[in-house]
């Protein structure tokens, strides 16, 4: 078989509740999320003699740490070929941004070589795989919209919005996941600071999360109390556990004017990105 690449979307949650911790540690949650189809890392699939893997980010690991080989490991396990493939990652989706990257890298991980392999697995089969490897694996694995329940592995599909102007932006820090649902219980609201729903285009948008995240990093509060006071605004919250920001514009036109200004104002080392989330699928 000749070499192929796949892309990995990022995802953002429109809203996210934690409804309580569960039994076995982790957290009950229900949340409606969306791909990016514009923003995606790549992972390219070459037949080889082994398996190995690389990765263009030097400060991730290439080693069982990271998903895409956790995700060869479990797709060799289940499928019970041996993996020979190598396996080159292009990212482009900042890591411990809320923005489901490494989930996204393990799902499509276990299409390529599922490919590769001759198709030995099914969907279900696949999306129990998926399941033993993260919380947002599954949900990375089918196209379009859907809200996500259980710690996420259970995944409905939904009516995907109409395609919505997106910017996201992001501090030079991540957030720790699991820190940031250990704290939940416990957190405590700013004064001043919005959490409540916000509604627009017939969506609602909201984040238990932020409660948690803000009380420990103050300048994703702030991020987002500025970007709910620009008038190109129509709705700001943060992405999954952060440290992303997540703001419907108006008008996609206005984002190089916004992020000038949180550059400006805020931070100059603000990543930053735009485009527009994906409508029905194709």
């Amino acid at each position: 078989m000749t070499p192929f690449s796949l892309p990995a979307s990022a995802k953002i949650n429109l809203s996210l509740r934690v409804l309580g911790k569960r039994a076995d540690g982790f957290h009950e949650i229900d949340t409606l999320m969306v791909k990016l189809p514009g923003l995606a890392d790549q992972l390219q699939f070459s037949p080889a003699d082994s398996f190995s893997f690389s990765c263009d980010d030097p400060s991730l690991p290439t080693d069982e740490q990271n998903l895409v080989v956790k995700a060869a490991q479990a797709f060799a396990v289940a499928a019970r070929p041996s993996v020979q493939c190598r396996i080159s990652l292009t990212k482009h989706i900042p890591h411990a941004a809320g923005l489901g990257g490494g989930s996204s890298d393990a799902a499509t991980t276990l299409i390529g070589l599922n490919r590769l392999s001759g198709e030995p697995l099914g969907a279900e089969q696949l999306a129990s795989v998926a399941a033993g490897l993260g919380s947002d694996v599954t949900f990375f694995l089918a196209a379009g919209a859907a809200r996500c329940s259980g710690r996420g592995e259970i995944v409905q599909p939904a009516a995907s919005p109409p395609p919505l102007p997106v910017l996201l932006l992001k501090p030079a820090f991540g957030v720790d996941t699991a820190s940031a649902y250990g704290r939940w219980e416990n957190s405590r609201a700013i004064p001043g600071i919005g959490y409540s729903e916000q509604s627009h285009a017939a969506l609602t948008f909201i984040n238990d999360l932020e409660r948690p995240v803000f009380e420990k990093f103050i300048f994703l509060a702030e991020l987002k109390q500025w970007l709910l006071h620009r008038t190109e605004v129509a709705a700001a919250v943060l992405c999954g556990s952060g440290s992303s920001l997540l703001a419907i514009l108006h008008q996609l036109d206005d984002a190089d004017a916004v992020i000038a200004a949180a550059r400006h104002e805020l931070d100059p080392t603000l990543w930053a990105w735009y485009g527009t989330t994906e409508g029905e699928p194709q």
